[in-house]
């Protein structure tokens, strides 16, 4: 399922400024993938009080990345959807125009990837025997130039989209939400 290109949003400085922020980068993370929710359930989910994700709420949807879900909610609950499902960007361009904002949110992206990944690990003990058989935490090594790592990410990133789907929806019987975490950069020499 591809997505709609409406559904991407694509860094720009104003943008990164807000998603900076490891705490705003998990906020729109869980409401891509969860649907949308009020600052309390945000609060649980994240460990922290609610006054600190309204705030991050109003900072998102200033930027446009988070926007109030009017058809659910009340006068006493407020309800949050991302305004789009994934984003976009060119680090190589973000680095030359924001450097620190750049390095900050990526920051937050690898601890976001390593928390999953320690999450993922905790569970394995209680996993059901064919899902421990399916997962996998492995890593590959090769020499490749430029252009090859290009063209292999083109082509892993063709397979996601083939099995990609709308995570706010229900998930159909027999399956459960699965994340893939993929990094390609050059190793440097230890």
């Amino acid at each position: 399922m591809s997505e709609d290109k409406d559904d991407i949003v694509r860094l720009d400085g104003r943008i990164l400024r807000a998603l900076a922020h490891p705490m705003r980068n998990r906020i729109i993370g869980l409401l891509r993938i969860h649907g949308p929710q009020t600052a309390t359930t945000l609060a649980g989910r994240l460990g922290v009080n609610t006054g600190a994700t309204s705030y991050h709420l109003r900072q998102l949807a200033e930027a446009g990345l988070a926007e109030e879900d009017e058809s659910r909610g009340n006068a006493r609950d407020r309800w949050w959807k991302a305004s789009h499902q994934s984003t976009e960007f060119d680090a190589a361009a973000l680095l030359q125009t924001e450097p620190e904002l750049t390095l900050s949110f990526l920051h937050g992206i690898g601890q976001t990837y390593a928390q999953n990944m320690f999450r993922a690990i905790d569970s394995w003990q209680t996993l059901e025997p064919e899902w421990r058989e399916a997962t996998l935490l492995s890593d590959w090594a090769f020499h490749l130039t430029p252009e090859q790592l290009e063209a292999l990410t083109g082509e892993v990133l063709a397979v996601f989209d083939k099995y990609r789907s709308d995570l706010t929806q229900p998930a159909p019987e027999g399956t459960e939400k699965v994340t893939i975490q993929i990094q390609a950069f050059p190793w440097e020499n230890e």
